[in-house]
């Protein structure tokens, strides 16, 4: 895997004038990674880890200058463009990831708060990520200055993916038709959340259910199933149904390639209190409510083990790096080790990986170079 690393980065443009290219961009791409793996979450803590394993590293990098100070570190990531990154980061998970027939790939944004910088007057860094839930890896990422523009970022995502007979899920932001029209032509499926900015089909496809269940289904074609999960002093249950009844919607033909409509209630108890919510969904996936029930599940588990990991286990909401494309770089940089971790069988959780990482030379090297 490191091979592929060193082989995939290798082409990555270096955009720095001649006299400020004493370090090599890949030695310095390497060391970063390195480095974030091993627990660093800033500039000064990647020179800081290269000074203290300056011997290990290299082994994999000439590092014919040493180790770059922390300055340079940061001048030349802020330099690197987010495109050429991401088609190195691309090409890579491309050479590593299974194929998996179906597989559910989770579109879904995140903001890194940290990241604002109010006296250049920039909005904090909001990234949509592609997370493919049965292979467990970011598959690409489009950086947006705000939230509101994932509605622009999302066709360009879908853009750099090879989609055919995957299931695309996205939240209500994304149920738009433009971007169900090109997942379509892109040979895929696609589960969306709806929600009120989608007036008239959320609200038809919410009397829908509603008048059926007042009915208890009768005269609806539809499929059902239930699920229950418990831990933690905590009980979910999960109902999903799923129904190809179309001909109360005023709009079906509007919508590329619209075969069913969805209604996931999640019940859930808690120290004696209960909560309940109700979520909609259009899909052009047939009516069965196991591959719905795929569907919704993996684009719900998107939260778990890739935004909260990026905050939790690599501080990407607290990181203070603002300036230039040092966000969108390490985010990237992040999410490429988060991928690294997957790819290591061993059944320790994503935090105790990355303190192995810090504390063992061989594990390190197992993780990114075996």
């Amino acid at each position: 895997m490191t091979t592929c690393i060193i082989e995939h980065f290798s082409t990555l443009k270096d955009h720095r004038i001649e006299r400020n290219k004493l370090h090599s961009l890949l030695d310095i791409i390497v060391l970063s990674i390195c480095a974030v793996s091993s627990g660093a979450d800033g500039w000064e803590a990647i020179e800081e880890f290269g000074k203290e394993k300056e011997d290990w590293l290299r082994q994999y990098i000439p590092l014919e200058n040493g180790i770059p100070s922390h300055d340079c570190i940061a001048y030349t990531l802020r330099k690197v463009s987010p495109t050429g990154f991401r088609e190195c980061f691309m090409n890579w998970v491309n050479a590593v990831k299974e194929q998996t027939n179906g597989e559910v790939i989770a579109i879904d944004g995140k903001t890194a708060r940290g990241s604002r910088d109010r006296k250049a007057k920039r909005h904090p860094l909001h990234m949509v990520s592609a997370w493919a839930c049965s292979n467990r890896l970011v598959l690409a990422q489009e950086a947006t200055s705000e939230k509101s523009n994932e509605i622009t970022a999302i066709p360009k995502l879908l853009e750099l993916l090879e989609l055919k007979g995957c299931i695309v899920t996205l939240d209500a932001m994304g149920c738009q038709k433009a971007i169900t029209s090109q997942i379509i032509d892109q040979n895929a499926d696609y589960v969306i959340g709806l929600k009120g900015n989608q007036g008239t089909l959320h609200e038809e496809v919410t009397d829908f259910f509603d008048t059926a269940r007042a009915a208890d289904f009768k005269a609806v074609d539809y499929d059902f199933m239930e699920e229950t999960d418990s831990g933690h002093g905590r009980i979910e249950t999960r109902r999903y149904w799923i129904s190809e009844e179309l001909s109360s919607l005023s709009t079906v033909a509007e919508w590329a390639g619209l075969r069913s409509i969805g209604m996931v209630e999640r019940e859930c108890w808690q120290d004696d209190k209960k909560t309940l919510e109700t979520r909609f969904f259009i899909g052009s996936i047939s009516q069965d409510v196991k591959r719905f029930a795929h569907a919704v599940r993996g684009h719900w588990g998107v939260e778990n083990p890739l935004h909260w990991r990026l905050d939790v286990v690599f501080g990407d909401d607290a990181s203070q790096i603002r300036k230039d494309n040092g966000p969108a770089i390490m985010t990237c940089i992040r999410q490429l080790c988060l991928n690294l971790f997957e790819n290591e069988p061993s059944s320790l959780s994503m935090a105790k990986k990355r303190r192995k990482a810090a504390w063992n030379d061989d594990y390190r090297a197992k993780v990114l170079f075996s």
